[in-house]
């Protein structure tokens, strides 16, 4: 009976790592595979004096993406103003010793902008991490004409309040605008490109989110417009050092790694085969310690009865 209860304990231990990695590669395979090769998304620098037909872009978008600039320091003491019109510096939503969600959008933008704050709001009610909480939303626009006028962000915060619908989420979410000098430090620090289309009478800009540590520096860099969940999480918990999420969030962020070049993460086959192994081995190591205990309650128990009936003999 022990040696069925030890052969059957380790095999529950061997069919639990089977499903970790099966989850594990589910999890990886169920994410929808998106490319991000255009020009707009890439972490580079692009040279004005380039050649328009050699990427297809037209002349407005020349100029336009963004720059990855990881470890970055955004200018803390840049002034905007809040939702509530009242004039503030970018350190009082750091430093709380939880990461920061940035989006550089414009308020007044008819599309593309909204789809950045609906994916990312979208993304961030399916997480059990709360604004407020576990991290901070800050939102600036980019569009220094609306820094007259602040009804643009109180509307823009209160509604997507409502479509997070957590309580508490107040306290961690936060619509700012600015004058162009300062709106110009931040998209510099952060690596943000855009500019005026006369023709179309909007901005050209790239759409991403940026996830920020809680000292200001760029972290991670989420692009388009559809955030998936497990994303967001690692980059939130990357960004805070690993301080949020629970061990089995913890454990299935070893598996994964950041491309930056695609601001995704994708599964890292190399760390799974190690956790592979590892389990592997502790699921040996405990057989072999089943094992050795059994035999040795046997040998003891042996030797027992060689003395029970040794002075039953005498």
């Amino acid at each position: 009976m022990k040696k069925s209860s030890a052969i059957h304990a380790v095999l529950k231990l061997k069919l639990f790592a089977v499903l970790v990695l099966l989850l594990i590669f589910t999890n990886a395979s169920a994410q929808r595979v998106e490319h991000y090769n255009s020009p707009l998304y890439s972490p580079k620098t692009y040279d004005p004096n380039d050649n328009v037909t050699s990427n297809g872009l037209p002349p407005t978008l020349k100029n336009v993406g963004i720059e990855q600039k990881l470890n970055e320091q955004l200018p803390l003491d840049a002034v905007f103003k809040n939702e509530d019109g009242r004039e503030v510096k970018l350190s009082e939503y750091f430093g709380k010793r939880r990461p920061v969600i940035l989006a550089l959008v414009y308020f007044e933008c008819p599309m593309l902008c909204n789809e950045v704050l609906n994916g990312m709001t979208g993304s961030l009610k399916s997480l059990s991490l709360d604004a407020g909480k576990d991290f901070d939303v800050v939102a600036i626009s980019f569009d220094a004409t609306e820094n007259d006028k602040p009804e643009l962000a109180k509307n823009k915060r209160d509604s997507y309040l409502k479509r997070y619908g957590r309580n508490g989420a107040e306290t961690g979410w936060h619509f700012l605008t600015g004058t162009q000098p300062e709106i110009d430090r931040v998209t510099k620090a952060a690596g943000f490109n855009y500019v005026w289309d006369e023709e179309s009478k909007q901005f050209a800009h790239a759409s991403a989110i940026m996830i920020l540590t809680p000292e200001g520096r760029m972290s991670r860099y989420l692009y388009g417009i559809d955030y998936a969940p497990k994303d967001v999480k690692f980059a939130l918990m990357e960004s805070a050092e690993n301080k949020i999420g629970n061990p089995a969030e913890q454990l299935l962020l070893y598996c994964f790694h950041y491309d930056p070049a695609t601001g995704k993460y994708g599964l890292a086959v190399l760390r799974v085969m190690r956790m592979a192994g590892v389990v592997t081995l502790v699921g040996l190591g405990a057989m072999i310690f089943v094992f050795w205990k059994r035999n040795k309650s046997k040998k003891e128990l042996d030797g027992e009865a060689v003395d029970d009936a040794r002075t039953t003999d005498q």
